[in-house]
């Protein structure tokens, strides 16, 4: 990938997508295809080939997707599978039969099964039943995963596969319907600040544990692999450390100055027990994160604050 290459980041609006952007435009990157949704409709696959017949990118970062918490996916399963599965076939198959040299595409830890032994290692997909509360996106990664794999297969076509762990930073979801666990709880506890709240109430029992990358590490991992990384065994991307959903609640609170009460409602669905990623064959290639957790939470809430300042 040349400083001059034509670079298609798909999904360049949302938290990986703009992440990505801006790792490609801090290393000098001159020539990065973005488009929004009114302008090329990924679930429309005659707008996305007719976009790749004009534009002939060279390079393709795949980081558009619908996402959401246990709450969105269990809601709006059908959209979850339906869309992800849309937008994955429908770029994949353009850039193959439009000369694109490389696609990257990125998917999601929630591809392992429930019970998984841990860390969580690439070799134990398909080893057994998925978490109910995320099945339909966590399918249609897989599908993506494999759909790539057979591309690669069938037609040589270059396209690797990344499952990120749970991400955050600047540029993320905040909505308490929609949003992921982390921003959820600075939501939370910023509001519950404000409203001089004395105990916040948190979904499950708080004793899952979780792992996190600041959303810029993961952008400097996946541009580091397209330029460094051609096979077919996808790639975990994390940190390689976890901790509870209580203990990220204290870590939280502390961020965004709440001093009240942390109360969990065990009524509430927990979700996967554990979620560590093996993360060994990408340190092998010598990447490795550089933002630790506290403090990618405070420039995450620095964020957030200016952003509803704005």
């Amino acid at each position: 990938m040349q400083k001059t290459s034509r670079i298609f980041v798909a999904g360049h609006r949302g938290l990986v997508g703009s992440a990505i952007v801006r790792n490609l435009e801090a290393h000098g990157f001159q020539h990065l295809i973005l488009r929004t949704r009114a302008e090329v409709d990924l679930l429309n696959a005659d707008a996305v080939n007719g976009f790749f017949a004009k534009e002939r990118p060279e390079f393709v970062f795949l980081a558009a997707a619908k996402v959401g918490g246990i709450l969105a996916n269990s809601t709006y399963p059908a959209d979850f599978l339906r869309d992800n599965l849309a937008v994955q076939n429908n770029v994949i198959d353009a850039a193959y039969r439009y000369g694109a040299t490389k696609l990257q595409f990125l998917g999601s830890s929630c591809i392992y099964p429930k019970m998984a032994p841990q860390p969580l290692k690439e070799e134990y997909l398909l080893t057994g039943p998925l978490e109910p509360t995320n099945e339909w996106y966590a399918i249609a990664k897989i599908a993506g995963i494999k759909l790539c794999e057979a591309y690669r297969q069938q037609y040589g076509f270059n396209a690797i596969s990344l499952m990120p762990t749970n991400l955050y930073g600047p540029g993320d979801n905040f909505d308490l319907q929609t949003s992921h666990v982390l921003p959820a709880l600075i939501r939370k506890f910023h509001e519950a600040k404000l409203n001089d709240t004395n105990e916040v109430t948190l979904w499950g029992t708080g004793t899952p544990k979780r792992e996190f990358l600041h959303v810029d590490d993961l952008a400097s991992a996946a541009v580091f692999l397209m330029q460094n990384y051609n096979d077919k065994q996808f790639l975990n991307v994390g940190a390689g450390e976890d901790l509870t959903i209580a203990e990220l609640a204290k870590l939280v609170a502390g961020v965004v100055g709440f001093k009240g009460k942390t109360l969990f409602d065990p009524s509430k669905p927990d979700g996967t027990p554990r979620k560590l990623m093996d993360v060994s064959r990408l340190h092998a290639l010598g990447w490795r994160h550089q933002i630790e957790l506290e403090a990618g939470l405070r420039s995450t809430y620095e964020w957030f604050l200016a952003s509803k300042n704005s």
